[in-house]
This record gives structure tokens, C-alpha cells and sequence, in this order.
């Protein structure tokens, strides 16, 4: 049987899990990224990526697992600002995972796996790919999927107006990466405040370039206070970091109060529509690509899920792939695995757009009922990693209403 080749046009998380899995699955690949691994080793920081341990074990599977001993989030805490009392805290909680994540700056993960995927076996072309690129990836690939999320080959794929919540973006987001953070004294977790009407903010460790750091990550409600970054210089940047947690979350400012950049390069600021495209783009040669990860669902990370659905999206497609034998990767195909994902996605995205708009009553109850029970701290806490466990529980009045009612049965002696 002919070695069937296979493209992908991007190498992200999703893009390079997906090409070495292939790899290892006997198929030939190419690769084509828009920027050599020493451009992204010395470029901006891209992301806040904390993975999970489903997301995580897809990695291990495929001996990606290059920094054990990077730091790990062992949980996550979760925070509400008294609206009358400044200072205290009206929710305030926090459960341990039941398995660590951990966050890896895509400076340094994207690189390695890079190298990796050539080590494999695996062609990598260094090209910023358009649609004349892409036709010409088709003529010559049995299947050509597209994981960039940006550019010109991007607007290929079409909004979904059936699926998509948002059309604009709902928060307005920047990261910076910093050294001296004074340690969670418990253990290691996502600091997690939500500030009713001004946005979220949220911090953990991570491995970047220099070495281990923390990630904080601000996300600001349009127009309002935390709306503030455009145009800053990296001090700037920083100092504005400093100045949000002085106004709103004094327990954060002190952990923060000495912290500095790891480098010129970690901060970012933006803003995006969560979205969900259609998956397969056709070509002006009437060619079919299919789109994956972010470029079919992007998700805003106020859920921390961008990397995890990355991971999780290309573990989907590999299966799809490689349990199709010998039959045509039309567009028949392209639809039903991206469908297989979306069975998964559109929990997490229903999930994370809830969490866009105001907690309604339920939620409100839930929240304030974890600073009493540490059982309902610990199933919203490892949600993380499995999202559409929300479904069950969370997410609904009636079920959220008898699983605490069944928390509190569970309670009486």
C-alpha cells in the first residue's frame, strides 16, 4: 500500500500533536510553519497555556513529555470581592486537582516539538502559507488540514452562526509573565478572582524561557476598568498589572507587590470573538482543507481550555485519521471528524460562554455553597480537565438544584 501524506499548515499545539501522531501511525507528513523555531524561542509570549491531565496524557502518549520537572498547578482557588466590605472576600475557596497540570511557554515547548517532529521523520517547511501555497499542498497530500488560526488562509473558514454565541469579543485580555511572586502557602494552583462587572484575573506557575515563572492573566469586561492595555510599553504593562490588583484584589497585590517581567518579550494584550467556523474550506480549485483547534473553535480563555481543546482536537482528528484506512478523505470525512470533536467542544464552549455573561442565580448558589463544602469545591475545581462533567451539574437549574440538595442529604448525620 502506498504511504499516504498527509499536510498541516501550522505548528501550534495542535498542529505539531497531530503531525507526530501521524508520524508514529506510518503516515508521511509535511509541516509548514510561519516562523522558525529560533523566531519563536525569541519572540512574544503567545499564550497562557495551562494543561490538564487529559490534555497532558495525549502529550505522555507520544513521548512529548519533555519537562517533568517543570513546576505543576496542583489546584485551583477560587475568589469574589465583598461588594460592601473592600478588602474581604465574599467567596473565597479551594480544592486540590486530582492530578496536576502544568503550563510550558509555548517559547519552549513549540521548539522542541519541532524537533521532535523532524527527529520522527517529519518534513518542516518554513513558509508564511496563503492560498496559492495551499492549493498547491493539495494537489500534492491525500489530506491537507489547516491549524493556523490566523492569516489569510483562516477567513477560508466561515463563521457558524448556528454555533456561535458571540459575534464581538466579550473581554478585553493580556498576560504578563513574571518572576518573584510571592508562592501560594498551601500549594501551587490557579489563582482564580472573579470581579463582578470588571472582568477576572488569574494567575499560576509556569516554565518560560528563563526559567520558572508565574503567568498572570487579566481579563477586562470592554469599555470598563480592566479595558486598559492597548499601547503600553512592557514596564507600562507591568506597573498597569500592578495597579488592577492594588484597586481590586489586595491579596493578589501582595503576592504581586515585587514581581518584574522574565523578559522584554512576556506580556501580551488583545482581544477576540469566541467563534465556531465550519471545518471545511473550499479552495478556488474546488479543493477541500480541513480546519482544526482554534481555527474551528475558538474558545476565550477565561476557561483555560485553549491548549486542552489544542491537545484534545488533535487526539480526535488522529483517531479519526488513522481508524479510516484506505477510504477518501472527502469532504464526507472531514464533516464527521470534525463532528466527533464538536461532541466534545461544545461543552467546553457552552461552558466558557456562560462564564462570559453574569452568574446567574444557580451558579451564584454553587459558587457561595463550595465555601462550605469542600465536595463541591473539588468537582467544579477538576472540571477543568473535564468540562462536560458541567453539563451534569452545573450548567442546568433543576440539576444544579439536586446535586446540592444531594450534597446536603449527604451531610446530615
Amino acid at each position: 500500500m502506498t504511504q499516504r501524506h498527509i499536510t498541516i499548515i501550522g505548528a501550534g499545539q495542535s498542529g505539531l500533536q497531530l503531525g507526530i501522531g501521524l508520524l508514529e501511525a506510518g503516515f508521511a507528513v509535511t509541516m509548514v510553519s510561519n516562523r522558525t523555531p529560533e523566531e519563536i524561542r525569541e519572540g512574544k509570549v503567545s499564550s497562557s497555556q495551562c494543561i490538564f491531565h487529559d490534555a497532558l496524557e495525549h502529550e505522555r502518549s507520544l513521548d512529548l513529555d519533555f519537562w517533568p520537572d517543570a513546576p505543576t498547578v496542583d489546584g485551583i482557588s477560587f475568589t469574589v470581592p465583598h461588594a460592601e466590605i473592600p478588602g474581604e472576600k465574599a467567596i473565597g475557596w479551594a480544592s486540590r486537582l486530582d492530578n496536576p497540570a502544568k503550563s510550558i511557554d509555548q517559547r519552549v515547548k513549540f521548539p522542541r516539538f519541532m524537533d521532535a517532529f523532524v527527529q520522527r521523520g517529519g518534513e518542516l517547511i518554513f513558509q508564511d502559507a496563503g492560498v496559492e501555497d495551499l492549493e498547491r499542498h493539495a494537489r500534492g497530500s491525500d489530506l491537507v488540514i489547516v491549524a493556523a488560526g490566523k492569516g489569510e488562509i483562516a477567513q477560508l473558514f466561515t463563521r457558524d452562526v448556528q454555533r456561535s454565541t458571540y459575534d464581538a469579543p466579550q473581554r478585553a485580555l493580556a498576560l504578563t509573565y513574571v518572576n518573584g511572586m510571592t508562592p501560594r502557602s498551601e500549594y501551587s494552583a490557579v489563582s482564580f478572582n472573579l470581579i463582578p462587572g470588571i472582568g477576572e484575573y488569574f494567575s499560576f506557575p509556569a516554565l518560560t524561557t528563563t526559567g520558572p515563572c508565574e503567568i498572570m492573566v487579566f481579563e477586562g469586561i470592554p469599555g470598563g476598568p480592566m479595558d486598559c492595555w492597548k499601547g503600553l510599553t512592557p514596564q507600562e504593562h507591568l506597573e498597569t498589572s500592578k495597579n488592577i490588583l492594588n484597586t481590586y484584589l489586595p491579596w493578589e497585590a501582595d503576592r504581586a507587590s515585587d514581581v518584574e517581567l522574565t523578559d522584554p518579550n512576556g506580556f501580551l494584550q488583545g482581544r477576540f470573538p469566541p467563534t465556531v467556523r465550519h471545518p471545511i474550506a473550499t479552495l478556488p480549485s474546488g479543493k477541500h482543507v480541513l480546519g482544526l483547534a482554534d481555527v474551528v473553535v475558538l474558545n476565550d480563555p477565561i476557561t483555560g481550555q485553549g491548549s486542552n481543546n489544542a491537545s484534545k482536537c488533535a487526539a480526535s482528528y488522529l483517531k479519526s485519521i488513522t481508524e479510516h484506512g484506505d477510504g477518501a478523505f472527502d469532504p464526507a470525512f472531514m464533516q464527521a471528524t470534525f463532528e466527533t470533536y464538536w461532541n466534545y467542544a461544545r461543552h467546553v464552549a457552552h461552558w466558557t460562554n456562560a462564564l462570559l455573561a453574569p452568574p446567574p442565580p444557580h451558579v451564584l448558589q454553587i459558587l457561595t455553597a463550595a465555601n462550605e463544602s469542600q465536595e463541591i469545591a473539588n468537582r467544579f475545581v477538576n472540571g477543568f480537565n473535564n468540562p462536560p462533567d458541567y453539563q451534569e451539574w452545573f450548567m442546568d437549574p433543576d440539576k444544579a438544584a439536586t446535586y446540592l440538595a444531594s450534597v446536603d442529604a449527604a451531610r446530615v448525620p
